[in-house]
């Protein structure tokens, strides 16, 4: 399983989502208001927009923030006019490969606050393009293995469009293309099973597996950068053995 699911599974369990959902929303609007503003507020029409509004659903955002959210994008005023995308890339301890997907108003202050981060936690920034060929845009659907069996989650998953179904510990994570996504989510979500995590990201071609010293330095890392409001995304191709991860989760 990629670093980004390991990692949001050991968010589940120390439940630090439903802790920093209100932050989690902030970035979700930044997105939602920024992808209206490029692309329209038709939902169907804008990709972008339509993924980010799939990303606001997966976390039970009330409604009336999306309309608002929306509505500030392709109403212009004061907002998301300013912000900057950015993708920095570089190296976690023992070599791990990191992107971080920022939105900004002012990049010389994010910098900064991101290299530190990466320093402090034993990494370190790289240049444009040092990782990102490892990485590919893929569609994850996470479910717990006691809901359905992998024979049947296979069949239903190819058929509907997924590219492919890894098994680790205690869940599947479904692997589809970005455009096969959401019509693979409609399927399995026509079949009443409910999934752990449902998202689009960047997934790695192969992973780094780290010790326990450095398993909690790039755990500490990730929390730090996911907690910086001009980061959207962080995504990884860590590896940690279950037995450290659950001893890391606690």
């Amino acid at each position: 399983m990629s670093g980004h699911s390991k990692w949001s599974t050991i968010k589940r369990k120390k439940g630090a989502i439903d802790a920093k959902r209100g932050k989690i929303f902030t970035k979700i609007i930044k997105e939602i208001t920024l992808a209206a503003r490029l692309g329209g507020g038709d939902i169907e029409g804008n990709s972008r927009l339509r993924q980010a509004v799939l990303a606001a659903k997966e976390e039970n955002m009330p409604k009336d923030n999306i309309d608002r959210a929306i509505k500030k994008g392709i109403g212009g005023g004061e907002g998301a006019a300013n912000f900057e995308e950015i993708t920095y890339e570089g190296y976690g301890p023992g070599g791990v490969a990191v992107i971080v997907e920022i939105m900004t108003d002012n990049k010389n202050r994010t910098v900064a606050e991101i290299r530190h981060i990466f320093s402090k936690h034993g990494g370190n920034l790289g240049e444009n393009g040092c990782v990102s060929w490892i990485f590919a845009k893929k569609g994850s659907i996470v479910i717990e293995k006691k809901l359905i069996g992998e024979d049947e989650l296979m069949e239903l998953a190819l058929e509907a469009g997924a590219e492919d179904v890894k098994s680790e510990d205690n869940e599947y994570e479904v692997i589809t293309d970005p455009v096969s996504f959401e019509s693979v989510k409609k399927a399995i979500d026509a079949k009443g099973i409910k999934h752990l995590a449902a998202t689009i990201g960047m997934i790695p071609s192969n992973t780094i597996k780290l010790d326990a010293h450095k398993a909690e330095q790039m755990l500490k890392m990730m929390e730090k950068l996911e907690d910086n409001d001009d980061v959207q995304h962080v995504y990884a191709n860590f590896d940690i053995d279950d037995a450290v991860m659950e001893k890391l989760s606690s």
